[in-house]
This record gives structure tokens, sequence and C-alpha cells, in this order.
């Protein structure tokens, strides 16, 4: 039995570009990418692939593409990666509590996330990243260790929990899974569901997402490409 956001779910890259999120789409109508600023995502019409080749703007330029299995390189393009991601979904209710320590990051803060996130690796970042929707921090003495927020929203009511990241030094206390459960309480009070990805083989994040009320939906994988040289 298929629940309401599977079509979504199954394609949240091409659902997004082309539903609540098509205000960020370039290119069209066989293949869209978002808005380079907000990160490299791309999909493209079944059977439409070889549109994709079309959206990459230089050889250093990447389109990611998280689908139901691996992509081959259209024509005009290389894979520079295939990785497996394992999809997961949070319906329930959530207990945040209140924690006086999160702060909204606004643009002000845009340095200041762009350096935890490019010495984390959480996923693509760009400098519009944190324009997504709403992100959540923690500072110790006066410096942010830690954030998470959201970004893909392939239909309505449901939300990508997304840039979750901790400063190694600041590891082991347990920010990641407040500021998880902090954006999703977000989520529920807007009566929206959460959904997150993590590498196939990252078992101890896994774990904790499953602590947090997530369920395993299945794998997607995620194809990078460049432009062939």
């Amino acid at each position: 039995m298929r629940d309401q956001w599977d079509d979504a779910l199954d394609r949240p890259v091409w659902a997004a570009l082309t539903g609540p999120q098509a205000a960020l789409a370039l290119g069209g109508p066989s293949a869209w990418r978002i808005d380079p600023g907000y990160g490299p995502f791309a999909a493209a019409a079944p059977g439409q692939e070889a549109a994709l080749a079309g959206l990459l703007a230089n050889a250093d330029d990447e389109l990611w593409l998280v689908e139901g299995h691996a992509i081959t390189a259209p024509p005009g393009t290389v894979v520079s990666k295939v990785a497996h991601l394992a999809q997961m979904l949070a319906t329930g209710p959530v207990d945040a509590g209140a924690d006086d320590e999160f702060v909204a990051l606004g643009q002000a803060d845009v340095p200041a996330m762009t350096e935890l996130a490019l010495a984390t690796r959480p996923g693509p970042w760009g400098p519009s990243t944190w324009r997504y929707g709403p992100f959540y921090g923690v500072r110790r003495g006066g410096r942010l260790i830690a954030m998470a927020g959201e970004r893909m929203r392939p239909a309505a009511g449901v939300v990508e929990v997304s840039g979750v990241c901790t400063d190694p030094a600041w590891r082991g206390q347990g920010l990641a899974g407040r500021l998880i459960r902090h954006v999703m309480a977000g989520h529920r009070a807007r009566g929206q569901a959460s959904f997150l990805h993590s590498y196939a083989d990252n078992a101890g994040a896994i774990a904790l997402y499953r602590s947090l009320g997530f369920e395993m939906r299945g794998q997607r994988v995620v194809t990078i490409l460049g432009k062939a040289r």
C-alpha cells in the first residue's frame, strides 16, 4: 500500500522542482536544476536524461541526481560519484521541549554557517542554501558550533531535514539530535512530516535518526554528474 507522499519521495528533486519549489528551478521542460546558489540538485523527466548535459554551466559544475537507481552518464557528461542513500520518514509527534540555547540563523550568520558546513560536509552547501527554510544553531563563546535546517519540499506536507552538522570539537554532546528535534517540531507545528537522507553505510547516523522517530522508507541513489572533458 502506497502512502500519500510516495510518488514525491520516490523522486524528491523532480517533485520539488516541478512542484513546491518550482520558483527555484532552472531549465525545463525535460530537465531541471535548482538555482546553483542553493546547491547542485537536478532531475530529468523519465527517458529525457540527455537534457541534463545542457544544465552544466562549466567544467567545474556538478549535478546531483537523487533517484531510485544510478544514472548512466548522458552524452557530454561523466559520472564522478555514485552512492547509496537511506531515505527515512518521520510522521509521529515530536517532544522537542524548551531549549533556550537554540538561535534562529539568518543572513548575518551566513559566513559562520558556511564555515561550519565546509568544515563538516553535511551535504552540498551554496551561498543561498540557508534560504531553503528555517535554520537553527548553537553558539558557544560566540562561535557557531552546530546547526540544522531544512531543504527539499517535494510535496505539500513533507519537508527534508538537512544541513545537520556539529564542530568535531563539540561532538558527543547530543547537539545534533536536539537540533533535529527542534526542526521536526517546527514541521509538526506547520502540519508537516519530516524526511531526510543519510549515506546508507553511516550506521551511527541512521541509529540516531531512528531514535528520533524516523523510520526507514527505502534506498535512493545519488549520482553526481560533471561535464565531460
